[in-house]
């Protein structure tokens, strides 16, 4: 019941931010500015998610082997590609973590594992977009000249950066209560693994780098929709307004974060003055992006060895 209920209301969340959205965009004239190169740029959209997917696979690989849940490359791949799915059609924009869970502990590294390799691989990508964000706020907060725009600005930014170095900083602590109480103890392990893969010789600057690039990826999609529509919105703008909108999407309050994201980049935009109406344009399209991805997921999904033999997919959580 208590997940009905949360589900209904996410539902009515993005349902209501939707409306408030699209109340700025002409529909007709949008579909209006979708022609044949219009689809070229799509689907190069659509080959740069997939790019992400991998990108994100490899860094998921490194993450497991600290994890005592070794994966293979392929696996997180695929692991990944089904994710997608999922996300889409759960409740959550991170529906899709649940199950990578579940085919990972399935395959017999154990929920522990599992969920320290999901949580961790998620940690080390929010640490990497506050990096990003910060890096370039000089720029954003000049680009974004609206006071309640740069305050909101200020806000995510730290508020992203004071949440990924706690993270961290958890795990460098020399407190034992911190590995005995049941409410810190496993936050506590994750924080030791990410340390230890962040600052390894051998697996740090991969992290890095593939951290980082996921990221980077995630603003070419957002300048490929860009460019089917012919916004007048420059690479460097998009650099700027992307980051921050994807990391508010990330809040699990909406539906595949639909509508979440459109009235943060709508009001992105508005607040870069640019058109509002071209920020929902853009996220509606990097939202379709994003279903195409996922219904090419669900098809990995429906074809898999794990699909064949699954039944329920019960989520516990470990002692």
């Amino acid at each position: 019941m208590r997940q009905i209920l949360l589900s209904t209301i996410k539902l009515l969340i993005s349902a209501a931010l939707l409306y408030l959205a699209l109340r700025k965009v002409n529909l007709s004239e949008l579909v209006s500015r979708i022609g044949i190169a219009s689809l070229g740029w799509i689907g190069l959209a659509i080959a740069v998610a997939f790019l992400q997917l991998m990108v994100g696979a490899l860094r998921w690989y490194e993450i497991s082997a600290e994890c005592d849940a070794p994966l293979t490359a392929r696996q997180t791949m695929r692991y990944n590609v089904i994710g997608t799915f999922f996300n889409q059609t759960l409740p959550s924009s991170i529906g899709g973590d649940a199950v990578r869970l579940w085919l990972v502990a399935r395959g017999g590294a154990g929920w522990r594992a599992a969920t320290y390799s999901i949580f961790v691989d998620r940690a080390v990508g929010l640490v990497a977009l506050a990096i990003i964000i910060v890096a370039s706020l000089p720029w954003s907060y000049n680009l974004i000249r609206d006071p309640d725009g740069r305050s909101a600005l200020l806000f995510v930014d730290f508020a992203a950066l004071a949440a990924g170095a706690g993270f961290l900083l958890l795990g460098r602590l020399p407190w034992p209560w911190l590995k005995r109480w049941w409410g810190t103890h496993h936050l506590y392990s994750c924080s030791v693994i990410a340390n230890r893969a962040f600052f390894s010789r051998r697996r740090g600057p991969k992290l890095a780098a593939y951290s980082l690039l996921v990221h980077v990826l995630t603003v070419v999609i957002a300048w490929c929709v860009v460019r089917s529509i012919a916004a007048p919105v420059l690479f460097s703008q998009a650099f700027q307004l992307v980051p921050p909108v994807m990391l508010i999407t990330m809040m699990p309050i909406s539906i595949a974060g639909w509508g979440l994201r459109e009235a943060t980049m709508g009001l992105a935009f508005g607040y870069a003055g640019l058109a509002a109406s071209e920020g929902v344009n853009v996220s509606l399209l990097f939202g379709m992006v994003s279903f195409i991805v996922g219904a090419i997921g669900g098809l990995v999904w429906i074809f898999s060895a794990e699909k064949a033999a699954s039944g329920a997919m019960p989520i516990e959580i470990p002692e």
